[in-house]
């Protein structure tokens, strides 16, 4: 039997929305997968590893990269919350997370960073990877800090980072918005590839989005990657008749690209 590229990798967030979608479709690259999580995995499958771990403990994450020789780091809170949460999960815990493969050795990691890291960007703007971040959230801002964080260690270390700017990986999508966002999950599962794959990627910032007709972000600066999505929202145009105007006239939730997050922060106790 032919041995796999990896021995093992860690993938972050598995009780989550994407973390179970990406749970069989990565095992073929890594003899071993450890998922981890807060919250409960249910039981182990063959060619997985359970490990319950809060990303706030530095002494726990530190345990969890033990033997880990690439990361999907999908971890954290997903959503808008009040800034005391998404400092633990999404700030602490990105922190905890390269420090530990940091001194683990670990070569590569996979950062599921947001659109919400330039979500106060117009939908009539065109961007690339070199563009100032502009986060709609507190959210969005824990992803921005993500980015920089992994900036930093592969300037300072050469942990190598790709940072893909989730757009809205979903069945289909929810509202007009998503048929510019949408990422299918067979796209997002060779993005991942990609980004495990390629030769070398240093830092990039690649946006995650299928082959949509309607375009907001330029992927030039991940070109190296070799990403060719192979989906398209275009066969769920049928959803959304083109009878109201795209954006609409005082809505910030089609002006903006983040959408409803706009509306939903800033969040304190």
């Amino acid at each position: 039997m032919t041995a796999k590229p990896f021995k093992r990798i860690l993938l972050t967030g598995a009780a989550g929305g994407l973390g179970k979608v990406l749970r069989d479709r990565i095992k073929a690259w890594s003899e071993v997968v450890r998922l981890s999580d807060i919250a409960d995995m249910g039981e182990a499958r063959s060619g997985e590893e359970l490990v319950q771990c809060d990303l706030s403990d530095k002494a726990a994450v530190l345990k969890l990269m033990e033997g880990v020789d690439a990361v999907l780091h999908f971890g954290g809170i997903s959503t808008e919350a009040p800034f005391e949460a998404i400092m633990q999960a999404n700030i602490l815990g990105v922190a905890n997370l390269y420090e530990a493969a940091h001194k683990h050795g670990v070569k590569r990691l996979v950062f599921a960073s947001s659109n919400h890291a330039i979500g106060y960007y117009r939908t009539t703007d065109m961007l690339d990877a070199n563009m100032p971040t502009r986060p709609d959230s507190m959210y969005g801002i824990s992803k921005v800090f993500g980015e920089q964080m992994s900036r930093y260690y592969y300037d300072r270390f050469g942990l190598e980072t790709v940072c893909i700017r989730i757009g809205s990986s979903f069945p289909q999508p929810a509202n007009k918005r998503m048929m510019s966002t949408y990422l299918s999950y067979d796209d997002l599962t060779e993005l991942l590839r990609c980004s495990l794959f390629a030769p070398r990627v240093g830092h990039t910032i690649v946006f995650g989005m299928s082959d949509n007709d309607s375009v907001w972000w330029d992927n030039r600066y991940a070109a190296h990657l070799g990403y060719r999505p192979k989906d398209s929202s275009s066969k769920f145009a049928h959803l959304f008749p083109d009878s109201a105007e795209f954006p609409e006239k005082d809505d910030i939730t089609t002006i903006y690209q983040g959408g409803k997050f706009l509306l939903d922060g800033p969040m304190f106790k």
